[in-house]
């Protein structure tokens, strides 16, 4: 019987940590995505005006 108990509960742990880790790729995936579509914009920016985007990150005159 306790035999049985360690069996069921190993799957159990198995089936846990499988949908751990598919959880975990599709958050990694959507991550990806989130950042892509940033670099995508900030590379679009520097595609049409990259001296204003540079200077957006410039401090003038003590700022």
């Amino acid at each position: 019987m306790p035999q049985q108990y360690t069996q069921h509960g190993s799957q159990a742990r198995q089936q846990h940590e499988d949908t751990h880790a598919d959880l975990q790729q599709a958050q990694a995936e959507t991550h990806v995505d989130a950042l892509d579509a940033v670099l995508d914009d900030i590379a679009g920016t520097l595609e049409t005006n990259a001296q204003d985007y540079v200077n957006s990150f410039v401090q003038q005159g003590g700022e």
